[in-house]
């Protein structure tokens, strides 16, 4: 233990005389401690050791721009292995970094559209449309100055919305009692998840601790919003599930309740990050926002002009990359890290990022790795409040050194990373707090994004860059710090009693992070058509909780610590049913995470999207098009003739992934089946000989579109042996199984497999289905569609397997060309019904209640 103090305190020190000539070397005494921008206090963990009141500027990298010299809207970087850069870097941020960070409590501003749905809907008091305001002991006013308005339409370029229209104000009330409020209630044109931004001005009696209380799908969630920095833009509060139509429980509501005297103010709310509406070259670039650069975004969020277009609208390709920077400092202008800019919004940024990805090939089949960049040499030595560059030089070291070590110890690789270059570039030079860019990898460089397109590798190469950031403002200001945990795992779900359930779940080790331990859990709970709560925290790895009859209850738990929050676990369901005397057991088995299929012979590369699109984590917008030149000879190749070169048939799609969430339809299901209770259980449990199988009437086993590829970071197999192992043991004993999943026949080739799959499922493997564009499946009395391509809404059965009937087993279910895609069993050993694929990609929910409803009457009937 003294020799861990002795090294901490000698790298302090080498830190701190490092810069001793060239200006403050970390923040010292600087260190905002008022009122966030934005806090969740909804929130039910406490974060002391993470990010709380941390405001930080990060953005992914370039986006879609008009190129006036050529007469038209282009991507920034060419199309290469399915994606551009344009596209691939958000991947990154947007699903991983940016949650990490704000479950670190960091209050993240990007300046690039964050939200990846193309709806969007504003509410404002200049259009009294679902705009409702109540004036009780307290009246609501216009304000003195500009607000926002909304014209319908595109608009111009260097076209302020945040300056055609007008604003409101109350004065604030601290009792409870008689508060004033108004109420936006947007009319949402499709269910899904929406982005919620507000607006206000900032005044000089403006309090810091507005409150604003989100509705959504029957929750609610409460934030205080400091009105005192950051008028007059979008301020993103958080993202939300949101019911199609018009609806108090999809709304939100600010009231002019403070612990301040003051006044409270309120402009536009928006919500979704919609699409591009920004006229360049006499046209929109017809592409949601998100995919847009950050010159777009600026100028709909308010950005002055001299921020938007620093070229005066003759360079949309140098403003895209200027205004990230100068939009940071319009932002931070004022703040105690930047009080020399008088005319900013006040807000404490302290940090900036530009996550790229970078050009470059290894004929050898080498990586290029990862690259930092910082600036120190141009213009003044000191940032804006008397800090040496020297401090983004710094951070450009550890994100480079900890991005090596962390990939080599989750993977057992040696990856490269090239150097830190302190060069001149717009991103690390502009800003006036420290900053830096990070290479990922290169997009060129097919063993790179070979790994780069794994989600995994995404999410640890992001875990790395929030713990850098974490460290670096560690030291920066003096403090602790504790990384947050990883999710847990083990979940299952099981009766104690005729109407409580248990959830149980153990702590996931991170063997390279000794802080990141759990000392408490978050457990969230979602009943019937509801969205989540904002969740209870507990001190132990095991939850009870008692179950109104008929509602199927979802459950996720996440893990927490001083340093924060963790991504949460799958979600798994519960049912009680009064009177009900048999238990239904679900197994999610559907963990896995891909590329899209790899293509890596001695004359070929690249991505076959065609084979196997892969499954990202929750939806992505990251894919351009199907790669359609594989030929090595033209690596390093620009143009038709490139290796990796591909359509953009793909571009503006969002494909549905793997969301963790798919016992839920099988729960809903099976609650219109008949009298039944449900419970449900990670596969894990089950190998490992946690939850009995034999205690069910009926397992249904789901395996979704879980396959051993060979070519993802993690091993994947359907039926691993331990999981062979229970699942024998419960047929033994006269169990009842319902299986189905898109290669639970493909995945099992080997000569015992083969056995096994014969012995217990009573199935044979029958090759592929590839006719995944004509998606209707015929039996059991009718026919339905499953989901076959990739899309928005769920992930597919692109190429499921073809089944055969084995033994004394018979086929119920046929594909569109007449190979069996379903078999069932019964003898007086046990029960086996397969489906080959996914139960879950049936679209309709009524065709999939009257399915599962079929199958339990089949296989609990005597």
């Amino acid at each position: 233990m003294k020799i861990k103090l002795l090294c901490t305190a000698l790298a302090a020190l080498s830190f701190m005389n490092t810069y001793a000539q060239t200006g403050k070397p970390t923040w010292g005494k600087t260190n905002y401690d008022d009122a966030p921008w934005v806090k969740n206090v909804s929130r039910p963990n406490e974060i002391t050791e993470g990010l709380q009141n941390k405001h930080l500027s990060l953005w992914s990298s370039h986006g879609r721009y008009y190129d006036a010299k050529k007469g038209g809207w282009k991507w920034q970087r060419p199309t290469l292995f399915c994606t551009t850069e344009d596209l691939y870097t958000q991947t990154i941020v947007l699903p991983y970094l940016i949650p990490m960070l704000e479950k670190a409590g960091a209050i993240v501003f990007t300046p690039r559209e964050r939200d990846w749905q193309k709806n969007e809907v504003i509410v404002d008091n200049d259009n009294r449309s679902n705009y409702k305001e109540e004036s009780l002991k307290k009246k609501w006013e216009s304000t003195s100055t500009p607000g926002f308005a909304l014209h319908y339409g595109s608009y111009r370029d260097g076209e302020n919305p945040f300056t055609a229209g007008t604003a409101r104000q109350v004065k604030a009330r601290k009792r409870k009692s008689k508060i004033s409020s108004v109420v936006y209630q947007p009319t949402i044109p499709q269910s899904g998840r929406y982005a919620v931004y507000v607006s206000y001005q900032t005044q000089k009696k403006s309090v810091d601790d507005a409150e604003y209380i989100v509705f959504h799908k029957g929750q609610e969630t409460h934030f205080r919003v400091n009105q005192r920095m950051g008028g007059g833009t979008w301020v993103y509060l958080g993202t939300f599930d949101f019911d199609k139509g018009n609806s108090i429980n999809n709304s939100v509501v600010l009231t002019n309740h403070s612990s301040h005297r003051g006044v409270v103010t309120t402009d536009a709310v928006r919500f979704g990050g919609g699409m591009g509406n920004i006229v360049r070259g006499g046209t929109v670039s017809g592409l949601p926002r998100f995919l847009e650069g950050a010159r777009y975004s600026a100028q709909w969020a308010g950005a002055p002009w001299n921020v938007v277009s620093k070229s005066n609208g003759s360079n949309d390709y140098n403003d895209d990359i200027n205004c990230r920077s100068l939009m940071t400092n319009w932002l931070a202008g004022g703040s105690c890290y930047l009080p020399s800019k008088k005319d900013g919004k006040k807000v404490p940024i302290e940090l900036t990022l530009a996550v790229h990805s970078d050009a470059g090939v290894k004929a050898d089949g080498s990586f290029v790795g990862t690259l930092g960049i910082c600036t120190t040499q141009e213009g003044n030595s000191t940032l804006g409040n008397g800090l040496s560059r020297k401090a983004s030089k710094t951070f450009a070291e550890q994100l480079v050194a900890n991005v090596k070590k962390d990939l080599d110890r989750a993977f057992h690789m040696n990856w490269t990373t090239r150097s830190v270059w302190d060069r001149n570039y717009s991103e690390t030079r502009m800003p006036e707090v420290p900053s830096a860019i990070i290479e990922t990898l290169s997009h060129q460089n097919f063993p790179d994004i070979k790994l780069g397109q794994d989600p995994n590798f995404k999410f640890t190469f992001a875990r790395s860059i929030y713990k850098t950031i974490l460290k670096y403002e560690a030291n920066m200001h003096g403090k602790r710090y504790t990384v947050q945990p990883l999710a847990p795992n083990s979940f299952k779900i099981e009766y104690v009693s005729s109407k409580k359930v248990r959830l149980q779940w153990k702590p996931t080790t991170d063997a390279n992070e000794t802080t990141a331990t759990p000392t408490s859990y978050n457990v969230y709970v979602a009943i019937g058509s509801q969205g989540f709560d904002n969740g209870v925290n507990v001190r132990n790895p095991h939850y009870e909780m008692e179950l109104q009859s008929g509602v199927v209850y979802n459950f996720k738990v996440t893990a927490c610590n001083r340093g924060g929050e963790s991504f949460p676990t799958e979600t798994l369901s519960a049912l009680r049913n009064e009177g009900a005397n048999k238990t239904i057991l679900i197994v999610n088995a559907f963990y896995r995470l891909s590329s899209p299929a790899v293509v890596n012979t001695g004359s070929e590369q690249g991505f076959d999207f065609e084979a196997d699109p892969g499954l990202s984590y929750g939806p992505v917008a990251g894919w351009s098009g199907r790669q359609a030149n594989f030929n090595k000879a033209m690596m390093g190749k620009e143009g038709p003739n490139a290796l990796g070169y591909g359509g953009e048939e793909l571009v503006g799609k969002i494909i549905a992934g793997n969301d963790f969430n798919y016992v839920k339809e099988h729960a809903e299901a099976l609650r219109h089946a008949g009298r039944y209770n449900v419970v449900s259980c990670s596969s894990k449990t089950v190998e490992n000989g946690e939850v009995n199988l034999s205690k069910y009437a009926l397992v249904d086993l789901l395996l979704g579109n879980e396959k051993n590829d060979g070519y993802s970071l993690y091993y994947y197999k359907t039926f691993k042996p331990a999981l062979r192992q229970q699942v024998t043991k419960y047929l033994n004993g006269r169990g009842k199984l319902f299986v189905s999943g898109s290669y639970l026949a493909s995945d099992m080739q080997g000569s015992d497999e083969q056995d096994w799959l014969r012995n217990n499922l009573k199935i044979m493997y029958d090759g592929a289905n590839t006719d995944n564009y004509n998606p209707i499946v015929s039996g059991m009395g009718m026919s339905f569609d499953v989901y076959r391509t990739v899309n928005e809404q769920h992930y597919g059965a692109y190429t499921p397997d073809n089944i055969l009937p084995a033994d004394n087993a018979f086929s119920v279910l046929t594909y569109s060309d007449g190979h069996t895609a379903g078999v069932a069993y019964k003898g007086t050993d046990n029960c086996v019904f397969t489906l080959s694929f996914p139960f879950e990609c049936i679209k309709d929910a009524a065709t999939r209640n009257s399915i599962m409803k079929g199958i339990v009457s089949y296989m609990m009937s005597k």
